[in-house]
């Protein structure tokens, strides 16, 4: 189903407002003027039964009543008893009137009144009754037009009116619309400017949700074109080494006694590089994983463990480093991915092994904190990270010192996987770091329920 514009969805809403407001106009004239009607019916009607009263008292013979008599009033005079006197309309004698509705109102009120349908299609008549001084009951009668028949004899003209005012509605609610919608209309004309061009307040967060999203667009697209830059350098780097190193040896420039040593330089460089796209790899997963929100699976891991098999693993890296790596601390139970959980600390590991000096010391240490959260600590006594470098470290292929890395064997994406995967155990990071003085990160985890 083709979903409708906002400008017709607008119109359409005006338009039967206005409609709902006309028809309920329409039937508020009804019921006031019909009120209206009949009090002026009965106002009216009640000032010709006391003139006609004031005369009933100067007559000796009810037959003279007929010189109040015009050509739509109709005059009845009834004895206490019900019978009729005298009745206007009509020569012939009348039924016993006690039983109708205004008479016996009269007699206990004085005064008594009702509406009855008149034997003319369209009319109704109004019976105002009045007692006597002497006990006889005066009634006068006029036929009126309903309120209906005034109605259906301009029908044609409320038909034609309605009609009209819908008209106007329709086109004053195309107007209207078409004044509200164009500024929203024009606000996609500059989309690097929209936050700038808000015609009303309520557009105010969509506008800045889209800027946002239009930044966040750019500054990922600019960091995949980053990324591609720097891993095609990082690949190139390698691999022209390689390539002239089996050049030699293919050409047999090389000597017989060099061909061990090329072939050991050929041998790191093709490690260097299955460790920089492990590491690619990895990052992109976990780029994956972020996005899509297909969290690895959970379990219950105890930090404790996590460290103590990183120091076994890491042992003989930090032997041949002239490192002492220990680890320390309690249980600190999280929810999290063992596997993730043992790369990030891992990876901490390495970065502290790799920039640190022979004689220095690798601390590994896990704590539970009384604010319900569980923290990994690696802390070292290299040779620290510079104030300025400090937030940009987790940041792909950034490197403090580029020469030392490579002559380690640093791929600069260390800590780029250590942030994605405290992110996707919504762990925070702290880093704290001295120049020669060593460098402390901490990851905080929330405590496992």
């Amino acid at each position: 189903m083709k979903p409708r514009s906002m400008e017709e969805k607008i119109s359409y809403l005006l338009f039967l407002m206005g409609f709902a407001g006309l028809a309920c106009t329409a039937a508020l004239c009804i019921f006031v003027f019909h009120k209206a009607f009949r009090e002026q019916a009965w106002t009216a009607l009640e000032r010709e039964t006391d003139l006609v009263a004031a005369g009933c008292a100067q007559v000796d013979d009810p037959s003279q009543l007929e010189t109040y008599v015009d050509g739509s009033l109709r005059i009845t005079l009834i004895a206490s008893d019900g019978s009729v006197l005298f009745e206007s309309a009509t020569n012939q004698p009348m039924e016993n009137h006690l039983s109708r509705p205004e008479i016996q109102q009269a007699m206990k009120s004085g005064v008594g009144r009702d509406c009855r349908d008149s034997q003319t299609l369209g009319y109704e008549t109004y019976y105002y009754a009045m007692l006597l001084t002497n006990g006889d009951i005066l009634r006068v009668a006029q036929d009126s037009e309903t309120i209906w028949s005034i109605y259906d004899a301009a029908l044609p003209a409320i038909v034609l009116s309605c009609f009209l005012m819908m008209g106007a509605a329709a086109i004053i609610a195309g107007l209207l619309t078409k004044s509200l919608v164009q500024p929203v209309l024009k606000m996609t004309d500059d989309l690097d400017h929209i936050q700038e061009n808000v015609p009303y307040k309520e557009l105010i967060p969509f506008a800045e949700n889209i800027h946002s999203d239009r930044m966040l667009r750019e500054n990922n697209e600019k960091m995949r074109q980053e990324f591609t830059a720097n891993v095609s350098h990082e690949l190139k780097t390698p691999l022209t080494s390689i390539s002239g190193y089996a050049e030699l040896i293919e050409t047999g420039i090389a000597k017989p006694a060099d061909t061990p040593d090329f072939a050991r330089k050929i041998h790191v460089e093709a490690s260097r590089m299955i460790q920089l796209v492990n590491d690619i790899l990895q990052l992109s997963h976990l780029d994956n994983v972020s996005e899509t929100g297909a969290a690895p699976a959970m379990e219950t891991v105890d930090l404790l463990d996590v460290a103590r098999e990183c120091v076994e693993r890491q042992k003989v890296n930090a032997r041949h480093s002239y490192i002492s790596l220990t680890y320390l601390g309690e249980s600190a139970p999280v929810t999290g991915s063992r596997s993730l959980l043992d790369e990030l600390c891992q990876n901490l590991c390495d970065n502290a092994i790799r920039y640190n000096r022979p004689g220095g010391k690798v601390q590994i240490i896990t704590a539970c904190t009384r604010d319900g959260h569980c923290t990994l600590t690696v802390k070292d006594n290299g040779i620290g990270i510079p104030k300025e470098a400090q937030t940009s470290v987790f940041e792909r292929f950034y490197r403090v010192d580029k020469s030392r890395s490579k002559a380690t064997g640093g791929t600069g994406l260390g800590l780029a996987i250590v942030k994605h995967i405290a992110r996707i155990h919504n762990a925070r990071i702290k880093l704290d770091s001295v120049v020669d003085e060593g460098t402390t990160i901490t990851v905080i985890f929330e405590t496992a329920s």
